[in-house]
């Protein structure tokens, strides 16, 4: 008896349907599974046949064929479990359908029968909606992430024995939907702006990088505030729109890091350690997998001391710097996943920390210096929007009767501003914030009087800037006008931009 049950299997962060035709005959005991299925489905094998036999059912004692079609491609993941289980209690005529045209079922097998959740579930939902599919059952577990997809039946079961019931209609099982689904608010309890005493032109850095969504690469000796300073950016960024949301919670979902949360609702800020690999860093694996560049999509990566990551690992943040992407080849697969984050990176000025400190003396060589600060390259540094000088922090700063700093609500404030002003003036051009200006647009909307292309003019020549930097210049000073609610760019708008590209110069 032949039975056809349809799944999904995903490539990246998109799914293609996957239909999973069993066959029963007459024969020697025999379970195959053809198709180029990888071996997490070629282990199935077990898994389905204990969990039919411990759900109540009898297992066939005759040659079962299951054929994943297309057979051309490889199908990957323990999502493909339930289908078989299906497709092999369809051909029993357990369950009365052998056929389901615009149902999916998706989720990994336990050797009791339960249906457990599964990595992947929300971008898998998302593909099968927009290529037709009516209705998908879902482990139970899952149901949360998978209701914020409209337009499709999510159909959340337990075990076996239930679907059974329900495929037969001996069982209603309600389509859980978005409005049965917890509602989601976004988490403020971030660190605050208002415990950074002192740093003014640090913290006025980060506002401006956060009004553009600008990289940032702090520079300054230890105990000066820099990381301090850069675990609190996520509390002054816009909050996220449920279109970003969904785009982070589809990487977080096949990374399996939801940690039973159903939507991603917060900026995500990710900290790697030096010690990380490119691969860890980019992407990579048999079956390539999100990195920490697309696990900190729209939101923050946060590289503490820079030069002391591998020179490699650091070199291959440029383009999906510049590009917003990161495709990863492998010979199974090649892959894209979306990079559009935030760069924050800080470093010391030398090996000891303390070259150019007004009080502690430097012990480090010239030529020392040389090879720490040779770490960053010049096209890398092209990338990064603001560079930031810090100095240690003056004690009258710490006294408990010092000016009371600015907390983070204050100056989100000024950044959402800023940035419902870019909304607006580029809602035509598909761009949301100044940092994705392209040079085309830079022409259009960064236009500088005659004092202020005298002035960059200067700059780029006392500099050497490259002209990637002098695009970023550009854009900086359009978010510093944002930030003053001037429709063009000032004088000291530029001023002001072009203080933020002094490594330039001194270092490099």
């Amino acid at each position: 008896m032949l039975s056809k049950v349809k799944t999904c299997s995903l490539q990246g962060l998109d799914g293609s349907i996957v239909e999973v035709e069993t066959d029963i005959s007459r024969g020697l005991p025999m379970f195959s599974i053809v198709g180029l299925p990888d071996i997490s489905i070629k282990e199935s094998k077990d898994r389905v046949r204990t969990a039919i036999k411990n759900s109540g059912f009898d297992f066939p004692l005759s040659r079962i064929t299951v054929n994943l079609a297309p057979a051309n491609t490889r199908k990957e993941g323990s999502q493909l479990d339930l289908s078989i289980a299906i497709g092999i209690l369809a051909a029993m005529e357990v369950v009365k359908h052998r056929v389901f045209e615009d149902t999916c079922f998706i989720g990994e097998l336990s050797l009791d029968g339960n249906i457990s959740r599964v990595d992947g579930a929300l971008p898998i939902t998302i593909s099968l909606m927009e290529q037709g599919i009516k209705r998908i059952i879902i482990p139970f577990d899952n149901r949360d992430e998978c209701s914020v997809v409209k337009n499709i039946d999510i159909i959340p079961v337990k075990n076996i024995k239930e679907l059974v019931l329900f495929l037969n209609g001996e069982l209603v099982i309600e389509s859980y939907t978005s409005s049965n689904a917890p509602i989601v608010e976004e988490d403020y309890s971030y660190d605050d702006f208002a415990d950074i005493k002192g740093q003014q032109a640090l913290k006025r850095a980060m506002e401006v990088a956060a009004a553009g969504h600008h990289n940032v690469l702090i520079l300054g000796p230890p105990g000066s505030g820099k990381t301090m300073a850069a675990r609190r950016l996520p509390s002054i960024l816009p909050k996220l729109t449920f279109e970003e949301s969904l785009e982070i919670t589809k990487i977080y979902s096949i990374a399996g890091l939801l940690n039973n949360k159903p939507f991603i609702s917060n900026r995500p800020f990710r900290a790697p350690h030096h010690t990380t690999s490119s691969i860890s860093l980019i992407g990579g694996g048999r079956i390539p997998k999100p990195g920490e560049i697309s696990l900190a999509h729209h939101g923050i990566l946060f590289l503490d001391e820079l030069p002391e990551f591998s020179k490699n690992v650091i070199e291959v943040l440029r383009q999906p710097m510049e590009d917003g992407i990161v495709t990863i080849s492998r010979v199974n697969a090649t892959l894209t996943y979306p990079t559009k984050f935030m760069l924050v990176a800080s470093m010391n000025p030398c090996p000891c920390g303390y070259y150019g400190d007004p009080v502690h003396q430097c012990s480090c060589s010239q030529k020392n210096i040389e090879r720490y600060l040779s770490k960053i390259s010049g096209p890398l540094l092209d990338r990064i929007d603001i560079h930031i000088e810090v100095t240690p922090v003056a004690y009258s700063d710490l006294e408990e009767n010092s000016c009371k700093s600015e907390s983070s609500k204050e100056i989100r404030a000024r950044v959402n501003k800023a940035r419902l002003l870019q909304l607006n003036r580029y809602k035509n051009d598909n761009i949301f914030s100044n940092s994705q200006l392209s040079t085309k647009d830079i022409n259009k909307y960064c236009k500088l009087d005659s004092k202020s292309k005298k002035l960059v003019k200067e700059a780029f020549e006392r500099l050497g800037l490259s002209a990637r930097a002098y695009n970023k210049v550009l854009k900086v000073a359009r978010t510093i006008a944002d930030l003053d609610g001037k429709e063009s760019i000032e004088y000291q708008h530029l001023a002001e931009a072009i203080q933020y590209r002094s490594l330039d110069r001194k270092y490099w």
